[in-house]
């Protein structure tokens, strides 16, 4: 019998932040059980189709983890590509995207399975039935395809995670990894799922609203080891939410310091819960490691937040967070979300404001504005529908929208351009006041001259003829999205904008 499971994670935009957590989560129950596992990330496989072709001649399965946008074209093509090898070899597809449009992603010729929702256990008995030629019917959590009609098997039910095992890290080249991301770290995930419902927001649909966490002292355990067995200098928490449990986040900080490893690490919070820590607890953190944190603040107008159904986030908050990890030496991202349903040109220049103030008085926050974007299953598509919006309607189709493209009806021609104008004059004036504070006096004084027109721009809602934005385009070098994880670049984008 084969026993080998081949599993692939399809190429993405923007850096890449280290080895696929969804892979190597699957990966170790699969080696538990004993299977021969080979990860295929196309994030380091330039010839990810050759190695796939190699890899499938002794597979009883082919896996595919993937989010909704472009890497779903790859995906396919990879599926094409078994198919055409190995016509009998069952195509998998798990993630984010099959588990909220299982459906619609069956329907697809490229699918033969899937995967729903928490997939550890799942794909274990899955694999197991597909090398013994078994029937899928008992496999909960799983649909396919039964001749022409498509079966959805009972929900599994949600295991802890610390009933799962660590993930396959062994499985891992760390040497690729820092020759694609520069420098020498991984991804880790101490916990899924998220308390609130955020309408824009798909984990509300994934996890129902239900923190799952490691032990504080597994996540110690785990990480430290993590550290220094791979020499690793960085690890990006991939938690939807890190602090929900402020005990336990402050607990982890205090083994981190005990371990005495150290080693850089960043997070994604809610300010609400920063603000719920002292300055003494964010101070603690900083001394563990944490060197930056992304916050989800979205929009500063009050009546944004409230259709967002955002109520723990309240304007305060985001001064106080600023204040805290400046205090404390770290380095924060705010996103914000532009073009949600209902907002209106005043209420993005509200956000601004608050974003300009916070801009002045903090030198360690950056910002990363995005236009709203549609993922599948969120609380308002009926809504969505309403306004006009064209929902897609096959697996290919969701390929069309990365984060950051503008398809909303209500956002178009000359209000889409002087929106994305006004976003682009905020950031070029935040990174002006960023820079200038590490300036000599003489350019910091130019530097002032510089930005002067900006600020008219920004205070009398002036964005006609952008020369400013013309000359950084042709400098190439004004960034406006950055990661929430790592606060870096996610690239440069001025051809939509002048």
């Amino acid at each position: 019998m084969k026993n080998r499971a081949v599993l692939f994670f399809p190429p993405y935009t923007g850096t890449a932040l280290g080895p696929p957590m969804s892979l190597l989560s699957l990966a170790a129950p699969l080696e538990e059980a004993g299977y021969d596992v080979r990860l295929i990330d196309a994030a380091i496989e330039p010839n990810y189709l050759q190695r796939i072709a190699d890899e499938i001649k002794e597979a009883c399965c082919f896996g595919v983890s993937l989010l909704t946008g472009p890497m779903i074209l790859p995906a396919l093509e990879a599926s094409k590509l078994v198919r055409r090898l190995s016509p009998a070899l069952p195509r998998v597809f798990g993630g984010w995207h099959p588990t909220l449009l299982p459906d619609q992603t069956l329907r697809d010729d490229c699918v033969d399975v899937i995967v729903r929702g928490q997939g550890e256990r799942t794909f274990v008995e899955l694999v197991r039935s597909l090398e013994k030629g078994d029937s899928l019917a008992g496999v909960t959590g799983v649909s396919f395809k039964d001749g022409g009609c498509v079966v959805h098997n009972p929900e599994r039910l949600v295991v802890n995670v610390n009933s799962l095992p660590m993930p396959a890290y062994h499985l891992v080249d760390f040497d690729a990894y820092e020759r694609a991301c520069g420098i020498r770290k991984t991804v880790y995930a101490s916990s899924v799922g998220c308390p609130y419902a955020c309408n824009y927001c798909t984990d509300t649909v994934f996890y129902k609203r239900k923190f799952n966490a490691l032990t504080a002292q597994r996540v110690v355990s785990e990480v430290t080891e993590l550290v220094r067995r791979y020499r690793l200098k960085e690890i990006s928490f991939l938690d939807s939410n890190f602090p929900v449990d402020t005990k336990r986040a402050l607990a982890i900080a205090r083994g981190f310091i005990e371990s005495s490893t150290r080693f850089d690490w960043t997070f994604q919070a809610s300010t609400d819960l920063l603000c719920r820590m002292s300055d003494n607890d964010v101070q603690l953190l900083a001394a563990a490691g944490v060197t930056h944190i992304g916050f989800g603040t979205e929009s500063a107008a009050e009546e944004v937040l409230e259709l967002m159904n955002k109520p723990h986030q309240r304007v305060p908050d985001m001064y106080e967070t600023a204040r805290k990890c400046q205090l404390a030496g770290i380095k924060a991202t705010f996103n914000l979300i532009i073009g949600y349903p209902g907002e209106n040109e005043s209420h993005r220049a509200e956000t601004l404001r608050v974003m300009g103030e916070i801009s002045r008085g903090f030198s360690n926050v950056s910002f990363s504005p995005n236009i709203f974007t549609p993922y599948p299953g969120i609380a308002i598509w009926n809504q969505l529908r309403q306004m006009g919006l064209q929902e897609p309607q096959s697996l290919r189709e969701w390929a069309n929208m990365p984060l950051g493209k503008n398809l909303l009806p209500w956002l178009q021609g000359s209000e889409y351009l002087r929106t994305k104008r006004m976003l682009s004059y905020f950031v070029l004036n935040h990174q002006i006041v960023k820079r200038r504070r590490r300036l000599s006096p003489v350019r910091q004084q130019l530097s002032k001259l510089f930005a002067a027109p900006l600020r008219w721009r920004l205070r009398n809602k002036y964005y006609r003829f952008p020369l400013e934005l013309w000359i950084m385009k042709m400098k190439n070098s004004l960034v406006l999205r950055r990661s929430l994880l790592t606060g870096q670049s996610l690239g440069h984008d001025l051809e939509k904008i002048c």
